[in-house]
């Protein structure tokens, strides 16, 4: 496992103003020092949402800023938890008797999720553990906070898990912008929804083309098996699939199976009683939104004399499509993504999950001061609740290293 772990770093804390603030919350909180420290860099994907669960390539970056993290190990079977945001309750439990309860998300719970999936492979296992909180996602996050490097971003690439170097255009800065709406994926079922709607479109592609159906689960599986391109697949989905909502019973008809078996075979343990999936508008998203991934990389390697305006309308083809067919942006985003293009960004698009979150936007770095300065006036200064969380709301950022530990030196 040595060699899977991220890298360790002797550090002199008086160099490092962060981790000393936290050595000395840490000890005022247990009486004593941390024996080590560990920082997870953020993470925004640049192009590439929720395609990760369907197979397909994703392309993030990690970011400079990051999380900071104590640890000190301990002689008992006792884990305690504490968060230098008071916003966020101390939590201790036996390491023998670790419940996650599903239905009320803590942000504790994310920790618990490592404990117990600790067996395995470190990029491949951050994946799995999310699960245990009830969400089923991808694995784009962990890979990225895994294997980043500074100064470039990533092609990752899923079963198997691999990475490939993306150079971005000099000229043009990455500008995050909170909308400063908090979606909690694992408290609510949109997000599992539409995981539930990309598997029930690739049951009924493959039965539709005389696959083995029962055991496709994702969208890429059926590319795969076809042997088409991500084109193909387009005008498979529109010839297959209607646009109209598919009711439970009507799945159930396709397939050939009980509503029963539909539940308790391929259905989600929160999706369980969701009556209408729609199927067209999610498996179209997810193969162009694949295919908008593959032409991204391939302007960056080319470095053609307008690499940042193709970059800039993939993004927005992106956002586009992430609204329109796979609706999961908010109010709030689309009113940041229109201010971001109206100030300036080349390209603008909502990063995440959605229904909140942020945008990450392509900007020209001669615009790149009046640029924030704008948007800032736009959307934060009329706000309350946005302007006391401006600070840390909209900041310029460009690739940065993945997860490290550190020593004291």
């Amino acid at each position: 496992m040595a060699g899977d772990a991220p890298s360790s770093l002797p550090v002199q804390l008086v160099e490092q103003p962060r981790l000393l603030k936290l050595k000395e919350s840490f000890i005022a909180k247990f009486g004593s020092a941390p024996k080590f420290y560990v920082r997870a860099p953020g993470r925004v994907n640049l192009i590439g949402e929720h395609i990760d669960y369907c197979g397909y390539a994703v392309l993030p970056m990690a970011i400079e800023q990051d999380i900071l993290i104590a640890v000190e190990p301990v002689n008992n079977d006792v884990v305690q938890l504490a968060n230098t945001n008071s916003l966020y309750l101390d939590f201790s439990t036996s390491v023998n008797d670790i419940q996650i309860n599903k239905t009320k998300p803590q942000w504790h719970n994310y920790f618990l999720c490592g404990l117990k999936g600790i067996q395995v492979e470190l990029a491949e296992i951050c994946t799995k553990s999310e699960r245990y909180i009830g969400t089923e996602g991808g694995g784009m996050d962990q890979s990225i906070s895994f294997l980043a490097e500074e100064g470039t971003a990533k092609l990752i690439e899923f079963s198997p898990l691999r990475a490939t170097d993306v150079r971005l255009p000099s000229g043009a800065a990455f500008v995050i912008a909170n909308s400063c709406v908090e979606m909690n994926k694992a408290a609510t079922s949109y997000y599992n929804i539409r995981v539930m709607e990309c598997r029930l479109a690739t049951k009924l592609l493959s039965k539709s083309k005389g696959l083995d159906w029962k055991k496709m689960l994702r969208l890429q599986d059926v590319q795969a098996k076809l042997g088409v391109s991500l084109e193909e697949m387009l005008t498979i989905v529109e010839e297959v699939l209607h646009p109209e909502p598919y009711s439970t019973e009507e799945i159930c008809k396709c397939l050939g199976i009980s509503l029963e078996d539909l539940r308790s075979q391929i259905l989600s343990q929160n999706t369980q009683d969701v009556s209408t999936f729609k199927l067209h508008q999610r498996a179209k998203h997810v193969y162009s939104e694949a295919a908008r991934v593959l032409e991204f990389k391939k302007i960056c390697n080319e470095a053609p004399a307008n690499a940042i305006q193709l970059l800039g309308e993939l993004m927005n083809q992106s956002y586009i499509s992430c609204r329109e067919m796979y609706e999961c942006s908010c109010p709030e985003l689309d009113r940041l993504v229109d201010i971001c293009l109206q100030f300036g960004a080349v390209g603008s698009r909502l990063t995440g999950a959605g229904w909140g979150g942020c945008t990450v936007s392509m900007v020209p770095t001669d615009k790149l001061n009046t640029f924030l300065k704008n948007v800032k006036k736009a959307y934060y200064q009329n706000d309350v609740q946005r302007l006391a969380l401006e600070n840390n709301s909209l900041f310029a950022t460009k690739p940065g290293r993945g997860a490290l530990v550190f020593v004291e030196a």
